[in-house]
């Protein structure tokens, strides 16, 4: 059987309203692909920096938000690689080890976080210090805490306490490079109060970088919160209760803003009937002693609120 040839003239076009509606059928077809999910909150931890660090990113696409959390990890092991004083060959490290016989090169962002933490401690009369990694060492309250815990021997604590061992630590260059020195042989840097905070702050920049507007970072109690959260309402951020760490005593809201809470009930040991804890006074060489258990500080920069 054959069908016969249709005859041109009887095509008929489509009039207006199908071509109207063509139109929109090809709009849905096309468009589908292009259509975007709403922002969620995706998030991620690692342990880094002797503690936990959580980034989350509010966004629409899930791989592209992951690369931006990577990238911001990733800030954060560069620093603790370069920033630690538990390994010798850290910028800190070799510096803990060489300076005090002549400069040691150090890149630009450890220089930068010791510029800063040598003003704060001028700023606070010598109350930070960030040369005392010697007593820090002699205390070690983590260690204790796991062990049975004794306490360090006084002559050792009473000639490092008062020294402002900060004034020791000299900043130059050579060559157009960052170098450190030390003056006295007692120094030891300790950036434990200050460069979690920078390595915070750097993170931030690199999900910013990536085009994040919305976001969180917390380093064990170091945290910023970059705009607004999933539901488009400021970051709600707990503080806990230093009686009881696993309640919250209050919340409060931030965006684009730090925070940095820091208290003595949770790197702790006792002995005697007392409690011994991290924070140490300078002045004194042991752990400081006050009716306060936790403070928080609101600033523009993590390092500022570190």
């Amino acid at each position: 059987m054959t069908i016969p040839a249709r005859d041109s003239s009887d095509r008929r076009h489509p009039d207006r309203r199908e071509v109207l509606l063509l139109g929109a059928g090809a709009f849905a077809v096309l468009a589908f692909p292009f259509i975007r999910r709403r922002p969620v909150l995706i998030r991620r931890s690692i342990p880094v920096m002797g503690t936990i660090a959580e980034i989350g990113v509010v966004h629409r696409d899930h791989r592209y938000a992951q690369g931006a959390i990577d990238g911001a990890f990733d800030a954060l092991r560069r620093i603790e690689r370069t920033m630690t004083r538990f390994d010798p060959t850290s910028e800190v490290g070799r510096a803990n080890v060489q300076a005090a016989t002549g400069p040691v090169t150090i890149g630009p962002e450890t220089a930068l976080v010791l510029s800063e933490a040598l003003a704060w401690a001028a700023a606070s009369g010598g109350r930070f210090d960030p040369c005392l990694g010697r007593t820090v060492a002699l205390w070690d309250a983590g260690r204790r805490e796991r062990l049975a815990p004794t306490l360090p021997a006084r002559e050792p604590v009473a000639r490092l306490a008062g020294r402002e061992l900060y004034r020791a630590l000299e900043l130059g260059t050579w060559r157009g490079r960052p170098v450190v020195r030390f003056t006295d042989p007692d120094v030891a840097i300790d950036l434990g109060g200050i460069a979690k905070g920078y390595a915070v702050d750097r993170a931030v920049a690199v999900l910013r970088e990536w085009g994040i507007t919305d976001g969180l970072v917390n380093v064990g109690g170091d945290l910023y919160a970059i705009g607004r959260n999933a539901h488009g309402a400021p970051w709600s951020v707990g503080v806990r209760n230093p009686t009881n760490p696993a309640t919250i005593m209050r919340t409060f809201e931030l965006s684009d803003g730090a925070v940095a809470t820091s208290g003595d009930y949770l790197q702790f040991f006792e002995h005697g009937g007392r409690r011994y804890h991290h924070l140490l006074d300078p002045l004194t060489g042991m752990p400081r002693e006050s009716a306060v258990h936790s403070v928080t500080v609101v600033a523009g920069t993590c390092l500022t609120a570190d």
